[in-house]
């Protein structure tokens, strides 16, 4: 008998049925993956992380910037290259710092711009340091940026080209930061004659950021720029000196007192143009010759670049107006134009070729030569050899500055920079004496003897040991003395010493000449030379590198 499913209280019978068992819950069906990202949103994505990078350290900052008049690190960059032809490297690197706070600090792009794009369709690398990021300061990432962009240059064979604008190490990172320095310095060495290296300095440039743009070719430093080792509160604390911040490391500082800096530029934009100007001017590379413009290759005479030089040769002029009568268009792109005067080098051309002239000014001190002017002279000999680029040197001298100040300064070292340079120099020279050529600077200013291919001279030339008034002193001594008429005799032996020395006819007897040429065509005689020595090989003795009187 089937037992009951009633159950009994107290006896009596419960006549409730049982309740029905609980059904089991249903498993919950399984959730619907979502769809994975289309391409249109990934590529949405990147444009929207990418727009954050490219904003660097943000409206506020960036408006900042330009209130100060400064243009931000990519506008430098479009600035400096053709538009449209930046591609930029590295655009979302980030630090790895976690010490001091940076741990998951964002800094877009770690603070500074890298890529590669062209000048004048010609490609060039470059790095641009954003101070709206960090103050632009330079960390390890930041630093390796820098460094591969310098390793693509080499590597390529194209100019780099690198935007100061930083506060210095990043501090937060140590002795990390210091480590990105030393590569950075080291690569500009690697690059170093290799292909041109071009700093621009748009903002602080401070500490031990000051010596990479010290070891490129050139720098060019805005107005609103400072550059120096050690500021102004520095200085005043360890040598109680008080000095601004512009005086110290301003634009004006920099040419007019240590020669550091090559071109002054107004503004951001005035810097660009420069630079792009001066690579107009350079090859991309040593295995390379500069570009050359096209030119239909007349060289007609020049009669007014005579009239140039006073009647007395005791007078000075510029020789600014005779080197813009030489060069095509007159356009001449003067380096270091304030700084040591009394010599001027840049670029020009002559009928398309690139050529780097140094040239004295007699307008300032004569156009004699002292330390400075030996340095800047050196520095740029070595530079257009470095870069297949011919040299043509204008010669009006009465010789080397004289003084305590100059000798206590080491005029004999630093004179003896230029002498090596133009010796060891393996490119087309090419010298015209316009007037004096005395002593040792007749010698130190690609003289025939320090391996110049083509010497001329103008009429006006006066090659000598020293001038005709100070050798009659000398020469003449005993003449002098016992003469009645003490005036009239040195007047006499003076023109006597003129006549036989202080002109080209001696010199080009003794073959230190080539030519004494009408100035007329001095233009011609130039670009003849250029043409003759274009195919100039000249073999050295091996040996890793001449010693330099450093």
């Amino acid at each position: 008998m089937a037992a009951s499913t009633n159950s009994t209280t107290n006896g009596k019978i419960d006549a409730t049925p049982a309740a029905a068992p609980a059904a089991a819950p249903k498993p919950d069906a399984p959730a619907k993956p979502a769809p994975p990202p289309t391409m249109a949103e990934r590529v949405e994505q990147l444009k929207r992380k990418r727009a954050k990078v490219e904003l660097g350290g943000g409206a506020d900052r960036i408006a900042k910037h330009h209130a100060a008049g400064n243009l931000t690190a990519r506008e430098r960059l479009a600035a400096v290259l053709d538009e449209g032809s930046f591609q930029e490297r590295d655009g979302f690197a980030q630090h790895r710092c976690s010490w001091f706070g940076m741990a998951g600090k964002d800094l877009p792009a770690d603070g500074v711009v890298t890529g590669v794009g062209t000048v004048d369709g010609r490609l060039v690398h470059a790095a641009s340091q954003d101070f709206t990021v960090g103050g632009g300061a330079l960390g390890e990432v930041h630093g390796d940026k820098i460094v591969d962009m310098m390793r693509a240059s080499l590597k390529t064979g194209t100019p780099f080209v690198f935007i100061n604008d930083s506060g210095g190490a990043r501090i937060q990172e140590g002795i990390d930061s210091l480590a990105s320095y030393g590569r950075v310095f080291y690569h500009n060495t690697l690059l170093s004659g290799v292909v041109p290296q071009i700093s621009l300095i748009c903002g602080p440039c401070a500490g031990g950021a000051a010596y990479s743009p010290a070891l490129t070719d050139f720098v060019i430093q805005t107005r609103r720029a400072q550059m120096f080792i050690t500021g102004p509160s520095v200085i005043k604390q360890v040598t109680r000196e008080e000095v601004s911040a512009d005086e110290l490391g301003g634009a004006e500082a920099h040419m007019h007192y240590s020669g550091n800096i090559h071109f002054i530029a107004e503004d951001d934009r005035d810097a660009a143009r420069i630079c792009r100007k001066l690579l107009s001017f350079l090859p991309s590379n040593n295995m390379e010759d500069p570009p050359r413009l096209p030119h239909d290759g007349r060289t007609p005479p020049d009669d007014k670049i005579g009239a140039i030089l006073p009647t007395d040769q005791r007078y000075t002029y510029d020789m600014h107006k005779i080197i813009e009568r030489l060069v095509d268009n007159a356009d001449f792109l003067e380096v270091q134009a304030a700084f040591a005067p009394n010599l001027i080098v840049g670029f020009g051309r002559v009928t398309g070729r690139t050529v780097g002239i140094v040239a004295n000014n007699p307008a300032v001190k004569a156009g004699s030569l002292d330390i400075d002017s030996s340095d800047k002279a050196a520095r740029f000999v070595r530079f257009c050899n470095g870069f297949n680029i011919p040299i043509v040197t204008l010669v009006d001298t009465p010789g080397y500055f004289p003084g305590v100040k100059q000798e206590y300064g080491g005029i004999i070292r630093h004179g003896a920079k230029l002498l090596f340079s133009y010796s060891a120099a393996t490119v087309p020279k090419i010298t015209v004496v316009i007037r004096k050529a005395y002593g040792g600077a007749y010698v130190a200013m690609a003289s025939k003897d320090l391996g110049a291919d083509a010497v001329a001279a103008w009429p006006t030339a006066e090659i000598a040991v020293m001038g005709a008034e100070a050798a009659a002193e000398v020469i003449f001594r005993k003449e002098l003395g016992e003469a009645e008429n003490r005036d009239a005799k040195k007047k006499e032996l003076v023109e006597q010493y003129r006549a036989t020395f202080s002109n080209p006819f001696m010199a080009a007897g003794r073959r230190m000449v080539d030519n004494i040429i009408d100035p007329a065509d001095t233009r011609r005689y130039i670009a003849c030379a250029l043409e003759q020595w274009k195919t100039k090989r000249e073999l050295r003795p091996e040996k890793k590198h001449g010693l330099m009187p450093l």
